[in-house]
């Protein structure tokens, strides 16, 4: 018996920045988690069992307010 691919694929948004840079992940009207960092992204989707999605690239991804690079609100640390 042959595996049939999904009907349907999930379609996640990564939405606009909060004030803090934070920014929640969804799928459908399901909040997944929130994300601080596009690790967290990653990790979140793991957590769902979407660990295939390739986040950065995918179109299944739609980032609002800016891409996988955008965290406003972040600074970087000095290296010592």
């Amino acid at each position: 018996m042959t595996a049939h691919p999904p009907t349907e694929f999930p379609h996640i948004v990564v939405h606009a920045p909060a004030l803090d840079g934070s920014r929640r992940v969804t799928e459908g009207d399901v909040t997944l988690g929130i994300a601080s960092h596009l690790d967290d992204v990653v990790e979140i989707l793991r957590m769902a069992d979407l660990d295939r999605i390739e986040v950065e690239e995918s179109d299944l991804v739609e980032w609002q307010g800016g891409g996988p690079d955008d965290w406003p609100g972040l600074t970087e640390h000095p290296e010592s």
